[in-house]
Formats: structure tokens, C-alpha cells, sequence
């Protein structure tokens, strides 16, 4: 099922320019340390980003998984104990893109699927190899969960195309290098744009390659249904 939106022109293009700039101001100011810019432009960016999608007739779970994302952005801007809330949060996030994926991503074929999975595995023990060690304690176990999680919701991003699976791997990649500096690994020159940079894409991709499946799937159940065959369940 997909939300419906009110058809007005100017939000269009109103609501994807104000995620750029949000998204554009949120890099900067990440860069240059001006703390609550930074905190409020990034808890801007998953609201104009679910209302652009839901303009484009997203599905409601992809809203979901958005706002789920939101709550994840609130809580690590917050710090300390939060963190593990917002970890929580991003977790349900994608518990919620798992099942999107499912419901309205494409088959894929078992050679594409077998090899991307183990790409995604190998990667994922990897990680769990060298990082765990050096993590603290109490996170060893909440970063070893989510992480199998956020590898799974990656490697499940293929079934929505090639967009949404950049956006998956941008995402992985984006919270390796928070556990990285977690670990003690850095961090990088201009950490916070790195990772910021990487997870805005990520989740701008994921909401644009799930919203053009669904585009791309629509004259295919008009077809269906102008001839009498019911289309298939979303």
C-alpha cells in the first residue's frame, strides 16, 4: 500500500531542495564545528526527506524506516547514553527496510544473490574480527547484533535495484566508520563528514531506488489490470 499526497506542484520541487540545503548546511557545519546548527539541521533531514518520498507515493513502511532513522539522528546528537537508544533506533529502521524489501523488491537472480551475499559476509566477519577487540565492553555485544542486521538490510537493498544498493553499502559504510572510531581507529580527517556524507546518501538512495521500483512497477499493473488479471499483492 503506498500513502497518498496531495498533488501540488511547487512541493516537488520545494521538499527535495530544502533536504539538499538541509543536507548541504548539515556537511558544513559538521565540518567547521558550529554545534547547534549542526544538531538541528540534522534532525531536519529525515522528516524532508520522508515528506519528499511520501510525496512520490512511498510506501508507508519506507516512512517507517525514515522515521525510525530520525529518531537514531536525535538520539546520537544527544551522546552518551543516548547512544545505545539511537543504535535501538536505527535498528528498527532496518528491520523495517527488511521488510519493505521483501514486499516490494524484485527476485533476483540466485547467482547475483549467492555472490553478493557472500561479499556481504565476508565483510561482515571481517569487521566483527578486527573491531570487536577493541570496542568497549558493554558495546561488543549491541555492535555485533546490530551490525548483522544493518549487513542484512544492505544486502537485501539489491532486490530494489542498483540505487538502493549503493544506498545500502553507503549505509554500512557510514556506521563502519562510527564503530571504527568507537574502536579507537582515528579518526579520520573531517570524521563527521565522512559519515555524514556517506548516510545521507545512503538514505536518500534507499528511499529513491525503493520509490522507482514502485514507479517502475505501476504501468505494469495498469496493463494487468486493464486486461481483467489482478495484479500481484504489494
Amino acid at each position: 500500500m503506498t500513502t497518498t499526497a496531495p498533488r501540488a506542484p511547487w512541493l516537488g520541487k520545494a521538499l527535495p531542495a530544502a533536504f539538499v540545503l538541509a543536507s548541504a548546511v548539515n556537511l558544513v557545519t559538521v565540518s567547521t564545528g558550529h554545534g547547534t546548527v549542526e544538531t538541528v539541521s540534522k534532525a531536519l533531514l529525515m522528516p524532508l526527506l520522508a515528506a519528499t518520498a511520501a510525496l512520490a507515493g512511498a510506501p508507508r513502511v519506507l516512512l517507517v524506516a525514515l522515521a525510525f532513522g530520525w529518531g537514531g539522528d536525535v538520539m546520537l546528537s544527544w551522546g552518551g547514553d543516548a547512544f545505545l537508544v539511537g543504535m535501538g533506533s536505527f535498528a528498527l529502521g532496518h528491520i523495517a527496510y527488511l521488510i519493505l524489501l521483501r514486499r516490494h523488491g524484485a527476485d533476483r537472480s540466485r547467482a547475483a544473490s549467492v555472490g553478493s551475499a557472500v561479499v556481504y559476509a565476508a565483510g561482515l566477519a571481517a569487521l566483527m574480527v578486527l573491531l570487536l577487540p577493541d570496542l568497549p565492553a558493554d558495546l561488543r555485544v549491541p555492535v555485533a547484533g546490530y551490525s548483522c542486521l544493518l549487513t542484512a538490510m544492505a544486502w537485501a537493498a539489491g532486490r530494489a535495484g542498483r540505487l538502493a544498493a549503493a544506498g545500502g553499502a553507503l549505509f554500512l559504510l557510514s556506521d563502519t566508520l562510527i564503530a571504527a572510531e568507537l574502536a579507537g581507529w582515528g579518526p579520520l580527517p573531517v570524521h563527521g563528514l565522512w559519515v555524514m556524507s556517506t548516510y545521507i546518501a545512503a538514505q536518500a538512495l534507499l528511499a529513491a531506488g525503493v520509490c522507482g521500483r514502485m514507479r517502475s512497477r505501476e504501468p505494469r499493473a495498469a496493463a494487468l489490470t486493464a486486461t481483467g488479471s489482478a495484479p500481484a499483492a504489494p
